[in-house]
């Protein structure tokens, strides 16, 4: 027994300590990303000014004076937005499909949907380009909702049919019985009772939107560039500019950490529930 007890208080010491050390390494990058900001260019390349140096600003002012900071982040808010919205508006239907009317190719279905997330993308990305480019839709903001929306909605349709798979069957039954159609099956009975995990495959989705760099760099020009177009822009024939990268960085993934800290409860119950595990 007192082996046992031992043991106990010895878990209670070394797991929070293990979980503190597992979220500084993975805060550390971050605050060296924050703490380089405040440099310069030259002081962020000198090992003498790891932590002592004269913070600056001018990063930051040159990021929204003369790179227009607040255009790329309308581009990412814009195309975000629709893209969850749109993955969420196909993504539903199928799901609520696939889990309340499964046939024998439903497994089979739900397969082949993840299995394009194994597509490489730099395998696509020539027939892409021209494509659009034909078609004329090359750097707008319809492309690149298009694109997000077809990259997620595997990841939404899984998440959702897991949500989808929890809910009783009685309850759509009933409300069949009652002469409910399909489309007041999802909005009155479907929805409500789903409500906390759509809300979190959202959050994750609009994270993934969000967090896109490839296409919305190869895909992009100057209309609908995102901030990652703005990231990959602070690149020169003579090397990188760390001060500014890490200004325009900081810019970029601030507003989505921001938007975790306060939905992380959400975000806990997308990764966490179900076959999503």
């Amino acid at each position: 027994m007192a082996i046992v007890a031992e043991t106990s208080r010895f878990s209670k010491v070394s797991r929070p300590v293990l979980a503190w050390i597992v979220g500084l390494l993975f805060f550390f990058p971050i605050f060296w990303m924050i703490l380089t900001s405040f440099k310069t260019d030259a002081d962020a390349v000198k090992p003498e000014f790891l932590l002592f140096f004269t913070p600056t600003l001018d990063n930051y002012l040159n990021m929204t004076e003369n790179y227009d900071y607040w255009r790329f982040a309308t581009n990412s808010v814009i195309t975000s937005v629709f893209a969850t919205l749109f993955t969420l508006f196909v993504g539903i239907p199928c799901a609520y499909a696939m889990a309340f009317n499964p046939s024998r190719a439903t497994k089979d279905v739900l397969m082949w949907m993840l299995s394009t997330k194994m597509l490489p993308a730099a395998a696509v990305l020539y027939p892409m380009t021209f494509l659009t480019k034909s078609l004329g839709i090359f750097d707008t903001h319809f492309l690149i909702v298009l694109v997000l929306s077809l990259i997620n909605l595997p990841i939404v349709v899984w998440m959702l049919f897991t949500y989808f798979k929890e809910i009783p069957k009685d309850i759509i039954e009933a409300g069949k019985m009652d002469g409910v159609n399909t489309w007041g099956e999802v909005k009155e009975i479907l929805i409500p009772l789903a409500w906390g995990g759509i809300a979190s495959t959202a959050l994750l989705c609009f994270i993934f939107c969000w967090n896109e760099a490839y296409w919305t760099v190869r895909l992009t020009t100057t209309e609908a560039a995102t901030l990652s177009k703005l990231i990959e822009g602070n690149r020169a024939p003579e090397g990188l500019f760390f001060g500014r990268l890490s200004a325009v960085s900081a810019a970029a993934v601030g507003p989505i950490i921001v938007l975790g800290w306060f939905c992380q409860k959400q975000l806990v119950q997308g990764l966490t529930f179900g076959a999503v595990k």
